[in-house]
């Protein structure tokens, strides 16, 4: 049955009058061991196993991006693996043109945070630009971060990957880059949010039409089955755990509060729903497909 081809992997849906279309790329099986630093393998294991219905020895991460339309502009939060990620990924960009995309009408690529599963669809292997005539904004402080010489020597020789990966893909344009802040109103209708701990910069987006609003969650959970039940669990990929702990609890709390609709990019396929506290965590209540 894996050899089987499904459908184009893109879902519609609206924020007031902003046409939002998640896009599919795919997944990654993770190893549960190692996956979460604070808890013992056993311990993740049953809980994926019997809470999540996974396969005893992986959790499976999905990768889903988030393209807004308003009106003729064509916004694109991540660009996900490229040609660079799991062999069970790779089939963004026909998603994308699927959906009725064209990656040179693109208008503005924003990136919440520099890891490579989010910016190696923006370059490929072979150094192609696949959105040349984006205007392509990222994060401040996650770009300061990334672009220090001296942090990247600060840390052994095979963990600079991340560090010469962001040079890779971004150094052909750093001067035409838009840096933005927290806070900030990034394009007409997307505002910035700090949600810092998964790297130094990252930054979820609050996406809003007259009365609607949603909020791009990036990676404040790796995946939120895991991470919304389990808020103080440390995934393996949070720079910070602490703070990314502090960030999972502000940003599940003000999302079950208003009732906002929220994205993940590693939710279940097509990634988005609601929060709603269960016990001492949450759980993400996905729409319902229509």
């Amino acid at each position: 049955m894996n050899s089987v081809k499904q459908a184009p992997g893109y879902y519609r849906y609206t924020i007031g009058d902003l046409e939002l279309v998640a896009v599919n790329d795919g997944y990654a099986d993770r190893p549960v061991e190692g996956y979460v630093k604070n808890v013992p393998t056993a311990e993740v294991e049953a809980f994926t196993t019997e809470k999540l219905y996974m396969p005893k020895s992986s959790v499976r991460v999905p990768y889903t991006s988030l393209v807004v339309r308003d009106g003729d502009k064509t916004i694109l939060i991540d660009t996900s693996n490229g040609d660079m990620g799991p062999p069970t990924t790779g089939n963004w960009m026909d998603n994308f043109k699927a959906a009725g995309f064209d990656p040179e009408r693109v208008n503005n690529v924003i990136f919440t945070h520099l890891h490579p599963d989010h910016i190696n669809g923006y370059r490929l292997k072979d150094g192609t630009c696949m959105f040349p005539n984006a205007e392509v904004m990222i994060p401040e402080p996650e770009w300061e971060f990334w672009m220090d010489d001296g942090k990247m020597a600060g840390v052994p020789e095979d963990k600079q990957f991340a560090f010469k990966n962001v040079r890779r893909v971004f150094s052909p344009i750093a001067n035409d880059i838009t840096l933005f802040g927290p806070e900030k109103e990034v394009v007409s209708g997307i505002t910035s949010v700090p949600a810092y701990g998964h790297t130094p910069g990252q930054m979820a987006l609050a996406i809003t039409s007259g009365n609607e609003r949603l909020m791009v969650m990036a990676d404040v959970t790796n995946h939120p089955g895991v991470f919304l039940r389990n808020p103080e669990w440390h995934v393996l990929f949070d720079m910070d755990p602490e703070t990314a702990i502090k960030t999972r609890h502000r940003m599940a709390d003000l999302a079950a509060s208003e009732r906002m609709q929220v994205s993940f990019f590693h939710a279940p396929f097509p990634s988005t729903g609601y929060i709603e506290r269960e016990g001492d965590g949450y759980c993400l209540v996905p729409v319902q497909w229509s």
